[in-house]
């Protein structure tokens, strides 16, 4: 499969409500090991449980890799008004040559509750809209995970169905449902 040319990070940041995303730097450190405190993020992505300053550091650097190889923008998430890295989101264009992306996104514990997980999706999905080819972000939460199901919907996703059970990072077999945005019609977006 030949390796995908992605656009360049955008000059200005995208932003939704009160956070930005930035790609992912070596400042982040901290907030990747209060990331890994939740052992549900562990199991979803390449961040070890309760990471230690070397793993997270080790993810930090693979985050920082995944646009140069092509498989997508990381994304720090940051609280515009304090500068904070608050969490991380992700769009993985695997499937860019099909118009698909995929998306995720996790917020630190300490953070939570305050809708910021719904900013950084819509931040994200704004951005997918400038990438060129892109019609299609999907994502997958996991039946039991009302609130990531609720921050999808608040976002403008549609809830498609169930997807047979998959396999994720953590090595196990999931139920999944589907979440998907397309992309607005010309004239559709919003002001």
């Amino acid at each position: 499969m030949a390796r995908v040319v992605l656009p360049p990070w955008p000059p200005v940041p995208p932003s939704a409500g009160r956070v930005e995303l930035r790609p992912v730097s070596t400042r982040d450190v901290a907030m990747a090991r209060e990331l890994s405190s939740d052992p549900y993020v562990s199991q979803n992505g390449s961040l070890p449980f309760r990471a230690d300053a070397d793993a997270a550091l080790a993810w930090v650097d693979r985050q920082r890799a995944r646009h140069t190889e092509g498989s997508g923008f990381s994304c720090s998430v940051v609280e515009r008004a304090t500068g904070d890295a608050v969490g991380h989101c992700g769009l993985w264009t695997r499937d860019l040559g099909e118009g698909r992306a995929s998306a995720g996104y996790a917020i630190v514990p300490a953070a939570r509750g305050r809708g910021l997980a719904a900013d950084a999706l819509n931040a994200l999905t704004r951005f997918a809209w400038t990438v060129p080819g892109l019609i299609l972000v999907e994502l997958s939460v996991e039946p039991w995970n009302v609130a990531s199901a609720r921050t999808a919907e608040r976002c403008g996703y549609l809830f498609t169905g169930r997807l047979p059970r998959r396999r994720v990072s953590s090595g196990r077999d999931r139920d999944l449902h589907r979440y998907v945005a397309v992309r607005p019609v010309r004239g559709d977006e919003e002001s």
